[in-house]
Parts: structure tokens; C-alpha cells; sequence
């Protein structure tokens, strides 16, 4: 795992997004394609809106959600109304570019096996992400891998339910689908996320981002979340 410290989250989501550019343009060149998954939050919105305008072969780009809350279309609690305000209306995408979690239905158990079958028809069988951005919360929990949450034991599924947590219920990637992806970008700003990011260094499997794969992971955070990290 690599830290890298910036002055603050305006410098965290510039950094951000000139990764996310230039992973795009390397799967491209290496594979054809580049299937980078995106979490909510208010940093990341200013990520994704500079993302917008950073060199992007947006033709040979999907975009998958790392999680999503069971709310309506539209609703400010879903991060797919922020992906559009951001990137999504900004991006020359096409609409079959875009794999919005289908969290609308009745049947959410079945929606959740569609974007399994979803991910593998754009990232392979099992499928495989080139980038997974991730946010760490203060609980220690990212994505929708909440604590104690029974989704945190599933092997089975690269996507699942939880339970309510903060309100609503969440469709989530998981573990395994998390695990495998070519580049994990860790996104962490704020002093509520000192202690967590400390955690999330050491590998400490008692938070749900612990279990995380730090293989090839790189995180980006402002002074105020690495207040605790050690002066090297």
C-alpha cells in the first residue's frame, strides 16, 4: 500500500482524478477497455467533476457503483444522482457505457444477481475491475461493508444486500470482487478519519476496510486524515 499525503481535499480529488486519467489510459492501450468502479461522497464529487475534463479515452470507458442506497431516482441520497451531476453529464459517455446498481425494483435480491451478471458482461467471467475507488468512513466501514453487517461474509457474490445502515438499505460490490481489481484508490479526507486511516495502513482486519487487498492500493489524504500517520 502507498500513502501519499496532499495539502488538502481540493488537492486530494486533483490528484485523484489525474490517476484515475492516467490508469484510463493505460488499460486502454493495454486491454481495450477500462472498467473503473465509484463510490459516493463529498470529496469525490470534486474528483469526478475534474475527471470530466482530464484526457480520457471516454470511448472505451464503463463506469460501474461501488454501492448504492435503495432510494428513488433522482433521490439526494443516491450517489448515482451525484455521479450524473459530476461526470455523467459532463463525459462524452454513452448511456451503455454506464452500469447504474438497479436498486428500483421490488425484487432486490434479483437486482443484485442482474449486476453480477452485469459486471461480468463488461469486466469477465469472474469479473475483473481495472480501478475501484473507495472511501473510508470514520467506522472504519467502506463501500457498503458496514461493521457487523452479515454482507462482510459474503464469498459468493461480487454484489449484495445490507442491512438499514444510516437510514437505508445499500446494494454493495463485495469482498471478492473488491479483492481482485488491478488498482484500489483509496480517496481520505478529514481529521474523523485519522484514527481509521492508521488502521487501514496496518492492515487491521477488525475494520471492514482492513480486509481490503493492499496489494496494489494507493491512498490519497489530506493532512488532516494522516494526522496520525508517523512522520517519516
Amino acid at each position: 500500500m502507498e500513502i501519499r499525503v496532499l495539502a488538502d481535499a481540493g488537492a486530494v480529488a486533483n490528484e485523484a482524478a489525474k490517476v484515475i486519467a492516467a490508469e484510463a489510459r493505460a488499460a486502454v492501450a493495454a486491454r481495450g477497455r477500462f472498467v473503473v468502479a465509484v463510490s459516493g461522497g463529498r470529496t469525490p464529487r470534486v474528483m469526478l467533476r475534474v475527471l470530466a475534463g482530464e484526457k480520457v479515452p471516454w470511448q472505451a470507458v464503463h463506469v460501474v457503483q461501488v454501492d448504492e442506497r435503495v432510494a428513488p431516482a433522482g433521490h439526494p441520497d443516491r450517489n448515482l444522482t451525484h455521479l450524473r451531476e459530476t461526470l455523467l453529464d459532463h463525459a462524452p459517455l454513452r448511456a451503455e457505457q454506464v452500469h447504474a446498481m438497479p436498486v428500483e425494483g421490488h425484487d432486490l435480491v434479483e437486482a443484485a444477481g442482474r449486476y453480477s451478471l452485469e459486471l461480468r458482461a463488461v469486466a469477465g467471467s469472474p469479473p475483473v475491475l481495472d480501478l475501484v475507488h473507495l472511501g473510508l468512513g470514520s467506522d472504519g466501514h467502506t463501500a457498503s461493508l458496514v461493521p457487523s453487517d452479515p454482507v462482510l461474509e459474503v464469498s459468493d457474490a461480487e454484489v449484495a444486500l445490507t442491512g438499514v445502515y444510516q437510514g437505508r438499505c445499500r446494494m454493495t460490490l463485495t469482498y471478492p470482487v473488491l479483492n481482485r481489481a488491478r488498482r484500489i484508490l483509496w480517496v481520505v479526507t478529514g481529521s474523523e478519519k485519522a484514527g481509521m486511516l492508521v488502521r487501514l495502513r496496518d492492515g487491521d482486519r477488525s475494520i471492514p476496510a482492513g480486509r481490503v487487498s493492499r496489494a496494489h492500493a494507493l491512498v490519497l489524504a489530506d493532512r488532516d486524515a494522516a494526522g496520525q500517520l508517523e512522520t517519516p
